[in-house]
């Protein structure tokens, strides 16, 4: 089911009316839960909720048997078993093909020639969001961050979220767990304000992403014969396509968690105000990066060790955060690149050097702060030529036209007065970004204001939201 459906409009009341009116009791509200992130995720194909399914009870036994081993050793193998076995779940589905196709293809340059098998096999929407959220908690049970639950509905609950099941944040059992098994307690002003955060969403994925989606897929689609600043202007439209969309889908998750009473961790925090690579990482997809940072950099030896291996663990991670959004080259080559771009500020002991908000106490940056932006979003924006392109030749391509200042043809003529008003409903939504980041979201700027000018600002938006609301489009990161 998608955020942007009728059916999901539909869906939403009468999970809430049920939440909060019929099913009181706090167990009843988790089961409750339970059914309704199902259906939630069952409405593109129910076979895959074995796997959920399969996911919550390997992880809850798994921290029931950590809790009560004897040694430590018990604790350690049962934590790692249960990693294996989600991890070679989500390889099946999601790298299979992928694995034994370069398998055949490294064969083959020394001569030898396999007919390796490749499957048909559907990839489940979300699977590596769901498994890696699954798989923190037998580790935080063995770490001792948090206790073992009895209590399985809540558990699945913990599990099957259904506002983030499918493309994050990815939440710790620290933070999302606890909170099922906790009384909740209707708040009409968080209802409000995730309303207005869901809102924000709506804004962001419909007029900004879907927008920008139309043009840069023509533009890409046709990179070889386009000239080199359309090529740029493409570029630039899917960095606010993938933008929009992916942290469309974290404030349209977060605001609906907060109308049932849950906080979910926040996924981005203005990430294209950063002033270099290391800031950008801190507030692009916050809850995936720190994921790899507590479960596998720092088990690595983090930044205590010397800079040979804290070079070898950045690559790891980067590595593997390009690998973790998809079976192909082009991901992996994405996250060599931001690892390579971050390589200089580890040497020189700069990346966590901009750790506050952008001009804070300033309505405008320096003319230096404007520079590290601009430039930072140019080396984000060539990435995603990568994370975009088909494959590695056509990322290459294309790149090489856009330094090359290539001439060529314009394949979006005839989409002058769409990229014109796209173009203004950016500078509109990052004016607001900008205005705003000290804090969550950018529509939170109506917190507090007179009313006029609150409804104001919500007709606006939501006039644009009707009028560009069309063919429902999914989501980037559901494929991930």
């Amino acid at each position: 089911m998608l955020f942007n459906s009728y059916t999901f409009l539909i869906f939403l009341p009468i999970v809430f009316c049920g939440y909060w009116f019929v099913f009181r009791k706090l167990s009843w509200q988790n089961l409750f839960v339970v059914i309704a992130s199902y259906v939630f995720y069952g409405w593109w194909d129910w076979r895959f909720l074995f796997l959920i399914f399969l996911t919550t009870v390997s992880c809850y036994i798994s921290g029931r048997l950590i809790e009560n081993a004897e040694s430590r050793s018990k604790r350690k193998l049962v934590c790692g078993v249960n990693i294996v076995i989600n991890i070679l779940i989500l390889c099946y589905f999601k790298y299979f093909n992928f694995f034994t196709e370069n398998l055949r293809i490294l064969f083959s340059q020394f001569g030898y020639q396999y007919d390796w098998f490749t499957l048909d096999v559907l990839l489940p929407v979300g699977i590596s969001f769901y498994t890696f959220q699954a798989i923190s908690y037998p580790i935080d049970v063995y770490r001792r961050k948090i206790e073992a639950t009895n209590d399985f509905v809540a558990f699945s609950a913990f599990i099957s979220f259904f506002p983030q099941l499918v493309a994050g944040p990815i939440e710790r059992s620290t933070n999302l767990l606890p909170q099922f098994l906790t009384k909740r307690t209707f708040d009409y002003s968080k209802a409000v304000d995730g309303i207005r955060q869901m809102l924000w969403g709506f804004f962001k994925k419909i007029v900004i992403a879907d927008n920008c989606a139309g043009v840069a897929n023509s533009i890409f689609n046709n990179y070889e014969s386009n000239s080199f600043y359309i090529l740029w202007l493409g570029a630039f439209f899917f960095a606010f396509q993938i933008y929009g969309d992916f942290s469309g889908y974290s404030d349209i998750a977060i605001g609906t968690a907060r109308l049932f009473g849950i906080n979910l961790s926040r996924n981005f925090h203005y990430p294209y105000f950063s002033k270099d690579i290391a800031e950008f990482w801190r507030r692009w997809h916050i809850s995936l990066n720190t994921w790899f940072r507590d479960y596998v950099y720092i088990p690595l030896g983090g930044s205590r060790c010397s800079k040979a291996k804290i070079i070898r663990n950045t690559m790891i991670i980067f590595l593997l955060s390009g690998l973790w959004h998809g079976a192909d080259w082009t991901f992996v080559a994405w996250g060599a690149y931001h690892g390579l771009l971050f390589l200089p500020l580890i040497l020189s002991g700069k990346n966590r050097r901009n750790l506050e908000v952008v001009a804070c106490d300033k309505i405008l940056p320096s003319f230096r702060e404007f520079l590290s932006i601009t430039v930072t979003f140019i080396l984000v924006t060539i990435g995603w030529i990568i994370f975009r392109a088909e494959n590695i030749a056509d990322a290459f391509l294309y790149i090489k036209r856009c330094v090359s200042f290539a001439p060529g043809g314009d394949s979006v003529s005839d989409q002058t007065s769409i990229i014109a008003y796209t173009i203004l409903l950016i500078v509109f939504m990052s004016v607001l970004d900008w205005t705003q980041r000290r804090r969550s979201y950018g529509l939170e700027i109506v917190r507090g204001r007179p009313m006029v000018v609150r409804w104001s600002l919500y007709i606006a938006i939501c006039f644009f939201i009707i009028i560009f609301v069309g063919e429902q489009e999914q989501f980037l990161y559901f494929q991930f």
